[in-house]
């Protein structure tokens, strides 16, 4: 089972997982019009609702609600079924109120995983957007970055993960707040990494 964000959904990606006897769960975006489109304006009003959960953390609540709608003439590779995820969010400090509707698409059939499998595998393509793409992104500015020729964009991409692999095998939750404790003392990069 492999998981994919939108930058992944393309037919020679999904091409090569099916070919392979691979399964996946990948996002549909508007870059990719003609596919987005078509799951976009499937009749979600009228499929039942196959999962939905209810947390409250991180100063807010969350109900996330998901679709599942199984269909042979998605154009894409291997597509056996459409999700949609819509997740409430209520931030409890202000009282504001955002709706998300996101997009998949998976290769499994109907009786290859319940809803609720699919939530959790989800969940979890999410969960590693957060503890790693968006501490990149954020906190590293990654995408502010001037370097974009040859490999250096790839060697800058690698040690922005290593930094974070270390400050979270040290046990920091906030990479930030490591990285300017880090960034005082030019010791303790050389002590994080066990080089003195």
């Amino acid at each position: 089972m492999v998981t994919a964000d939108a930058l992944h959904t393309q037919h020679d990606h999904g091409a090569y997982l099916t070919s392979r006897g691979a399964h996946y769960v990948a996002v549909v975006k508007k870059n990719h019009p003609g596919l987005y489109a078509q799951v976009r304006t499937l009749p979600w009003q009228d499929i039942p609702l196959g999962h939905r959960t209810r947390d409250h953390a991180h100063h807010r609540d969350e109900i996330r609600r998901l679709k599942v709608a199984a269909f042979s003439h998605l154009d894409y590779p291997g597509a056996r079924q459409a999700i949609q995820v819509v997740r409430w969010r209520r931030d409890l400090s202000t009282g504001k109120l955002t709706i998300e509707r996101v997009y998949l698409i998976t290769s499994l059939r109907v009786f290859d995983a319940t809803c609720a499998e699919l939530a959790t595998w989800i969940r979890g393509h999410w969960g590693i957007e957060n503890l790693l793409h968006h501490v990149r992104d954020r906190t590293f500015c990654e995408d502010d970055s001037k370097v974009r020729t040859g490999t250096l964009p790839r060697a800058m991409a690698s040690l922005r993960n290593l930094a974070i692999s270390v400050f979270r095998q040290d046990g920091q939750t906030n990479i930030a707040a490591a990285l300017r404790h880090t960034g005082r003392d030019y010791h303790r990069p050389l002590r994080a990494l066990g080089l003195t």
